[in-house]
């Protein structure tokens, strides 16, 4: 069942060690089929090293496992939650790296201070409330994936613009239309991240980059009139 999802979803977890966002077993990367309702996530705890295509676990957006010899990720109720609320989200990843996970015990979110920033990410990377006690005593992970939520809407953040978040005492997640375009946001946020921690070493008084900046870069690939890149159509 969904071969080709869980090829693709295999093939963006094991991204993860490749461009160094994971230690051990810490990340994990999902990818939803919209047509039949079911996800595909990496099986909680299995070494990168030793895992397979077939190891990959097929939930439904309840949470049944479908399909799979595994337990899913611990993470998979947060993962739930971002599909169930954003229909234009095909793939999610959660990663411990190190510069965007520093952001995120500090309880802080990513300034926009450069174009580099700008190209991905309409704005700062925001940082999630810490969770209540009872959030956290009780169903975790979906409180997780629910103060997700609540931060875009809280500040109206359309979550393609914004394609990641920060979770205090805890660490990034980002998404995009599949598995793979996910990973691509996290390998990009933790190198923004990177780069603002440097940035504000060299100045302490460091300012966000005007809109104009942030505008002109982030719509030059992303908005109605984008011009980088190749025409795909030729």
């Amino acid at each position: 069942m969904l071969e080709e999802l869980k090829r693709q979803v295999f093939e963006a977890n094991m991204e993860l060690p490749k461009r160094g966002l994971i230690t051990y077993t810490w990340g994990n990367v999902s990818g939803i089929d919209r047509e039949t309702g079911y996800f595909v996530i990496k099986p909680s705890g299995v070494d990168y090293e030793k895992m397979t295509v077939e190891d990959m676990v097929v939930l439904d957006l309840n949470g049944n496992k479908i399909e799979g010899r595994y337990k899913p990720s611990s993470d998979t109720p947060t993962h739930m939650e971002l599909y169930k609320k954003y229909p234009e989200v095909g793939g999610i990843v959660h990663t411990h790296s190190s510069w965007a996970t520093s952001f995120a015990q500090a309880g802080r979110g990513i300034p926009l201070y450069g174009t580099t920033h700008a190209d991905y990410f309409l704005g700062s990377i925001p940082c999630a409330r810490s969770l209540t006690s009872e959030e956290i005593n009780g169903e975790y992970e979906k409180n997780t994936g629910l103060v997700i939520i609540e931060t875009f809407e809280k500040e109206k953040r359309n979550p393609m613009h914004t394609p990641g978040v920060l979770c205090t005492n805890h660490g990034p997640f980002t998404w995009g239309k599949d598995a793979m375009e996910a990973v691509h946001n996290a390998v990009v946020l933790e190198e923004v991240a990177k780069m603002a921690f440097r940035t504000e070493m060299l100045n302490k008084d460091v300012k966000e980059a005007p809109d104009v900046i942030r505008d002109k870069h982030f719509n030059r690939k992303h908005g109605e009139g984008a011009y980088y890149g190749q025409d795909e159509t030729r």
